[in-house]
């Protein structure tokens, strides 16, 4: 039988992992964290065979990104076609990250963990007031939370304008993600991993490739196969990641848990840690299950289940970029079409944050809530949600990208910089949950995406290698 339908679900002698996997990758986070929390130097100990895995996954995110956008792009036979698929997944981003905004802002308002929660002496340690500009007061107020040098603090903040009269803004986000649409150089982006331009370049080079036919047979057959090798690749990777996921999750809990801090620093700031995980489960469990339900007419809670193997590793490695291809080899083995999926999914990796924005808008109510004098009004919040909506779609533009376009949310209100050490310690954990979510809002974008792609064609090129 031919294997050169780029639409069909993969047969099952290319689905080696079974739910084996799932559970193994379930049971050693479990095992990892209780090691942490028996044997903490044990466990922080074992980072090496976790910055292994990790690197291997990171090592194919790029080529993979490459060929499966063009795969995506040259499924569906003429670049004329891409325009509503294009629209609907940008449309499903923006939607759902607006949704995010929504719901965080609506439970932090609800449960108010700012409230009479927080040691007021540490809300007073973190007030530095006087002179200084935004980026050398923040940069202060992290070296001190977090034991870094200020060096290299002052390193990971290197988007941030300096100077007195300078203040992040809005501004920076656009500014960054308009010059990362393009490189002047492409090796240079692929070494950074910075996967914007590189899905730019492939969308265009993918789609002059569809206007020439038969002359380019050759290229689009070598796209083809790169791709499927490379999928192949991440299924006899995935094999190692029970032990992977479990040296990853055992060394950042056992660090935190044998700096002797980290349960005290949650039961401070518990009823805050509580109420993001709060809305970032209602948003995966609730609303993107709702809009899958009302696309699809298909059980959510089945697909939801049927990507655990991502969602699993996304909260191991808190990197949606790192969890791409495993997310890629999920959603197919799920049943949605490789052409959605090749083309929503490395997108949706790159610019849909629902968790980034419901976490930021949640975190700015808070630290408003927590610091006294401060009082922000319905108008107050309007923004944090505008803000937090087009900062989370832009984070692709900016270098570590939740710090600084934290600080653009507190901003745009007001809210003192520095407050931020506020939510600093148990930022690695949140940032593991609404990875999770990013994820799967990646996935369920390219199930709905799916409904809207035109009748599948014979793509040019492909059609040949049958």
């Amino acid at each position: 039988m031919s294997d050169a339908n780029p639409d069909s679900t993969p047969a099952s002698d290319d689905q080696p992992h079974g739910n084996w996997l799932a559970y193994a990758i379930f049971f050693s986070i479990v095992a990892a964290i209780a090691l942490a929390l028996i044997s903490p130097h044990l466990a922080a100990s074992l980072e090496i065979g976790g910055e292994v895995f990790l690197r291997m996954l990171k090592m194919i995110v790029v080529p993979l990104v490459l060929t499966s956008v063009m795969c995506g792009v040259l499924g569906m036979g003429d670049v004329r076609k891409l325009g509503r698929p294009g629209a609907a997944a940008i449309g499903f981003y923006l939607v759902t990250t607006i949704l995010a905004v929504v719901v965080g802002l609506v439970v932090v308002n609800i449960v108010q963990p700012g409230v009479g929660t927080v040691d007021q002496a540490a809300v007073q340690a973190m007030n530095t007031e006087g002179q200084g500009s935004p980026k050398s007061k923040i940069v202060d107020a992290l070296a001190q939370t977090t034991g870094l040098s200020k060096v290299e603090v002052g390193g990971v903040l290197e988007g941030l304008p300096q100077g007195e009269s300078v203040q992040p803004n809005i501004g920076t986000i656009f500014k960054n993600l308009v010059l990362m649409l393009v490189t002047d150089n492409l090796f240079v982006s692929a070494a950074q991993t910075q996967l914007l331009p590189i899905i730019v370049f492939a969308i265009v080079f993918a789609g002059m490739l569809t206007t020439m036919h038969e002359d380019v047979s050759s290229i689009t057959r070598l796209i083809t196969q790169a791709n499927k090798a490379l999928m192949q690749f991440v299924m006899l990777l995935m094999n190692f990641a029970p032990l992977g996921i479990f040296c990853l999750v055992a060394a950042r809990f056992g660090e935190a848990q044998a700096e002797g801090k980290f349960l005290e620093e949650l039961s401070q700031i518990g009823w805050y840690f509580g109420t993001v995980v709060g809305g970032l489960a209602f948003h995966a469990l609730i609303t993107l299950p709702a809009i899958f339900y009302l696309v699809r007419r298909e059980n959510p809670y089945r697909f939801i289940l049927a990507m655990s193997k991502a969602l699993l590793t996304a909260f191991s490695t808190a990197s949606s970029s790192a969890t791409l291809p495993v997310t890629l080899e999920c959603a197919e083995e799920a049943g949605i079409s490789k052409r959605s999926t090749e083309f929503v999914i490395p997108l949706g990796a790159t610019i849909n944050m629902d968790g980034t924005a419901l976490y930021e808008a949640a975190a700015a109510i808070f630290i408003a809530q927590a610091v006294p004098g401060i009082d922000l009004g319905f108008w107050e919040q309007v923004i944090v949600a505008v803000t937090a909506t087009l900062a989370a779609i832009g984070a692709a533009g900016i270098p570590e990208a939740g710090l600084v376009t934290m600080l653009i949310v507190l901003n745009a209100v007001g809210l003192p910089l520095e407050y931020m050490g506020l939510i600093l310690s148990v930022d690695w954990l949140l940032d593991r949950f609404r990875t999770t979510v990013n994820v799967l809002g990646d996935s369920v974008g390219a199930a709905v995406v799916e409904k809207t792609l035109p009748d599948r064609p014979s793509p040019p090129g492909l059609a040949a290698g049958a």
